[in-house]
């Protein structure tokens, strides 16, 4: 895509030649896109197998700042938490339709930034941008993006699936998200209060990037078919840890124990965390956007999972009745309560 250095105005465009000026330059990777952008809709053949589709909508003012975001992160991190949703189910995405409302705010040039960051994120993921529709706002931005993707009928993985006595698992680690967007509102109320005042970011580039371009999980789904596990069940942390366990857990109709000392923390994001005043596990519980993959899989699998470095056993499940429950460092057990974002501000 050409980088531009001059603002052109939306109108000198109009809807129909936006679209056909942003999306002169996607190619289609997947067999299964039979039609995409340019007709009344897209044609998708997957022989059998069955189709997964999931939709997420940002809007400006709830989901993200343009104060600190770049529209080209944006682009990408709108793209990636949708496909977290398809990898959540254990199946491969193929194709994203994008729709946009945009204010006059906008120029064409802003948003080739936006479409550049989608189109980086399609390619690392080998995604087919493929419809998708553009409308007026009457200020800030917003956009949806539906995903779809394929999986054979015995690969998928749903929430309601674990079942006792099942170990809890999480890739990577939690909490970075969520500190990285604290770091950002404070700079950023630094910068309203002494304008020329320059941020101050350095040496936080993965709690930032965390936030800022997160990374669905592309690699879960084919390394647990390589060591031959299945999970029981299988959620995306979009909300924080706590919420997506009690997810899985209310679909499942079992408790769980989670074992505080067991759920990881990167350094940075326990460094941060304190210096403001915070305590890194709550982070970590209800901070949420860190579109990791939370899953049960059957003790039986322990063996082929215990060697991995990018997956932490964090607990097990257990009887209904005994309640969603955590286990302190000091070996005290408190109920289990999700207070991170609601469903009308972040997606369940």
């Amino acid at each position: 895509m050409l980088e531009n250095t001059e603002r052109t105005e939306l109108n000198t465009l109009g809807e129909f030649g936006l679209i056909k000026h942003l999306t002169q330059f996607i190619e289609i990777k997947n067999e299964s896109t039979i039609k995409g952008i340019g007709d009344d809709a897209a044609v998708i053949d997957y022989k059998g197998k069955q189709t997964v589709i999931s939709t997420d909508m940002l809007v400006e003012g709830v989901h993200f700042d343009l104060a600190y975001v770049p529209l080209k992160h944006l682009g990408f991190k709108a793209v990636s938490v949708n496909l977290s949703d398809i990898y959540a189910m254990n199946a491969t995405p193929k194709q994203i339709t994008v729709s946009f409302a945009i204010s006059n705010r906008f120029s064409v040039e802003a948003m080739e930034e936006l479409y550049a960051g989608m189109m980086m994120a399609c390619k690392k993921h080998n995604v087919d941008i493929v419809g998708g529709d553009t409308t007026t706002a009457k200020s800030g931005l917003v956009i949806s993006i539906t995903a779809i993707g394929e999986a054979n009928a015995d690969d998928l993985v749903y929430r309601n699936g674990a079942k006792e006595g099942d170990l809890l698992c999480v890739t990577g680690d939690l909490g970075a998200a969520y500190v990285g967007l604290q770091l950002l509102e404070r700079e950023k109320q630094i910068y309203l209060e002494s304008p020329g005042v320059q941020p101050d970011l350095g040496g936080n580039d993965y709690i930032l990037e965390r936030q800022l371009k997160p990374e669905a999980r592309i690699d879960i789904p084919v390394l647990l078919k390589k060591l031959d596990v299945k999970p029981t069940s299988m959620i995306d942390i979009s909300d924080g840890l706590a919420s997506e366990i009690l997810h899985i857990c209310t679909q499942s109709s079992v408790g769980c124990n989670l074992f505080e000392e067991k759920i990881p923390i990167d350094p940075s994001t326990y460094n941060m965390a304190r210096e403001f005043n915070m305590d890194p596990t709550i982070c970590a519980l209800n901070g949420g956007e860190d579109y990791e993959l939370l899953f049960t899989i059957d003790q039986s699998d322990f063996p082929k999972i215990k060697a991995n470095p990018d997956i932490s056993v964090i607990g097990h499940m257990t009887r209904n009745s005994d309640g969603v429950n955590l286990i302190t460092k000091g070996g005290t057990s408190h109920t289990l309560t999700a207070q991170g974002w609601d469903s009308m501000k972040r997606d369940v």
